[in-house]
């Protein structure tokens, strides 16, 4: 481990070199897939494994922002996964409570005035939960530097769906006309409104599907897969990531 060291170092710092040398995505969105598998390898219980993944964020955070990515979307927790057993959704939110106070005081966020922001539906949160997260997206709500979403009980259809239900509801009050809806208009009812789409959207472990994440925003984003559990994951695979999107040429049906 001692020899391989300096070797993993320069290559990482080569990497640095390539993903900095060009223009990288805006706007990252992150699947951090492998929490349950990352533990079960280990021999320990699930919510062990969340507790490393939950760890990984701040890296994870750090890595984007010393290279200019702007925007990163997470992908922590569906509204399919309150089907998972009451001690490990418990568990889940045990963590997501601490690490949310904990984001009130962490001076990466403050550093690179971070607007935090959780999107889903909050109502199915357990209120200390909810509590936590109102406290950090108030002490955050003047940044405008960098964005951190926190999709959590969150679902890409229910997104679309709560869309169009408030688009309805405008129409029903005599506030918009059917003729009026048009992909801005839409957007602007999104969880994301006035942010860009992804340019990037990351999946660990080795799942290849967005499992409802971003729908409508990932129309045009690249999509990159490792088979990296995402409390393994490194400085090194984002760095494989973005010279991956690098090399591609994005035409947007063109």
């Amino acid at each position: 481990m001692k020899v391989l060291a300096p070797i993993y170092r320069l290559y990482e710092w080569m990497l640095w070199r390539q993903v900095t040398s060009d223009a990288g995505p805006k706007h990252i969105g992150i699947i951090v897939d492998g929490n349950r598998r990352f533990a079960e390898s280990k021999g320990l219980m699930p919510w062990i494994g969340h507790q490393y993944g939950a760890d990984k964020v701040k890296d994870f955070l750090h890595w984007c922002f010393e290279v200019g990515i702007e925007i990163v979307t997470i992908y922590a927790f569906s509204t399919e996964n309150f089907s998972r057993s009451k001690r490990e959704i418990d568990e889940i939110f045990s963590i997501v409570r601490d690490r949310y106070r904990e984001i009130v005081e962490d001076p990466l966020i403050h550093k690179y005035k971070v607007r935090v922001k959780a999107i889903g539906h909050l109502s199915l949160l357990p209120r200390n939960v909810r509590n936590s997260i109102r406290k950090v997206e108030k002490a955050t709500e003047r940044y405008d530097q960098h964005f951190l979403n926190i999709a959590i009980s969150y679902g890409g259809r229910t997104e679309l769906v709560d869309a169009f239900k408030e688009i309805a509801s405008e129409i029903s009050d005599g506030k918009l006309k059917p003729e009026q809806i048009d992909e801005r208009l839409i957007d602007g009812h999104l969880y994301t409104a006035g942010l860009p789409d992804p340019d990037l959207i990351i999946r660990t472990s080795g799942e290849e599907r967005l499992s409802g994440f971003l729908l409508w925003q990932a129309a045009y984003s690249e999509l990159y897969f490792c088979d990296v559990y995402w409390p393994s994951f490194r400085k090194i695979d984002l760095f494989r990531a973005l010279r991956s999107y690098q090399q591609r040429e994005r035409r947007f049906g063109v």
